[in-house]
């Protein structure tokens, strides 16, 4: 896998908007605060666009992320927001010119399309972290930021990654497994199935997470990836932090909990539960490509290696 150069105080970062819009006030917002931590901040063209749900048409969003790859004074990458839209573009990006120029990238929900294309045809390591309008403009705990920096700026192994205080890791299935961490968000998972970006997940450690799906929606998703053998090749299984996803129409709904033991008990791999990446605050950020060891006994996830050059 190619690692990007760690960021440090001073550089570039260019700000890109692959999914859906934001407003004008988050944009000055963003660009503020990015400064205020003490980056240059470089803003692409799909910020500022608006195509219906789309942060402009699928062009203007591709061209922007293959532009701030090429773009030689831009030394990092992170997404404005998630949101809808970003498999439209798969097919339009220049995945040779990213192998190419490799930088940090961030971003996480909707972006998982691009966290999936870019570390299996690109071979770039990248960081399923806090975006700019959706977390890191509102209450960015220092817990975020550190975990943030600590992907993205630091020269060293991360270790061992700790949930914030109160939030206890569950084990799913006892044992132990290794591999490189992939995968984000479940619905977009699964989107990629049956499609050229399909997800790869062997002897990989897959991370999943949600938002606002209910629970007979996240069974459905399990159940294809488990019938699309996805979860069998996997070497381990980390559920991260699945936000409102519970049932408010029906009482005789299955919990989330029931659902997840349903699908991941029977499989057999190591797996853990709650650790908090996804849509939560905190939020960790996870480095997808660089080689892992989760211990579901002891409830870690340790990353082995260093995430940047």
């Amino acid at each position: 896998m190619i690692k990007p150069k760690a960021l440090k105080q001073g550089d570039t970062i260019g700000v890109i908007a692959p999914a859906s819009p934001t407003t004008e006030e988050n944009v000055k917002t963003a660009y503020d605060k990015l400064a205020e931590m003490g980056f240059k901040v470089k803003m692409g063209k799909s910020p500022y666009e608006r195509y219906g749900y789309l942060s402009g048409k699928d062009n203007v969003r591709a061209e922007d992320i293959n532009e701030m790859f090429k773009d030689k004074e831009i030394d990092g990458i992170i997404c404005m927001r998630g949101g809808y839209g970003t498999p439209r573009i798969l097919d339009l990006i220049d995945y040779e010119a990213i192998r190419d120029n490799p930088k940090v990238f961030v971003g996480y929900s909707d972006i998982t399309a691009l966290h999936i294309a870019f570390t299996q045809i690109s071979n770039l390591v990248t960081y399923h972290g806090p975006m700019v309008s959706s977390d890191i403009i509102g209450s960015f705990s220092d817990f975020s930021r550190d975990s943030l920096y600590k992907a993205i700026m630091g020269t060293e192994a991360i270790g061992t990654i700790s949930n914030p205080l109160g939030e206890d890791i569950v084990t799913i299935n006892g044992g132990i497994a290794e591999g490189t961490i992939i995968g984000g968000n479940l619905s977009l998972i699964v989107d990629t199935i049956g499609t050229p970006y399909e997800i790869d997940v062997k002897d990989k450690i897959l991370f999943i997470e949600e938002v606002g799906e209910e629970p007979y929606n996240i069974d459905r998703m399990l159940n294809q990836l488990r019938l699309s053998g996805k979860l069998q090749e996997a070497s381990g299984i980390i559920l991260g932090d699945f936000n409102n996803c519970v049932s408010d129409k029906h009482d005789e709904n299955l919990t989330l909990e029931r659902v997840i033991e349903d699908h991941i008990k029977p499989v057999g791999k190591p797996t853990i539960y709650n650790l908090q990446a996804g849509h939560c605050e905190p939020m960790i950020t996870l480095p997808f490509g660089v080689k892992a060891r989760l211990d579901a006994d002891k409830k870690e996830l340790i990353i082995l290696e260093t995430c940047t050059e």
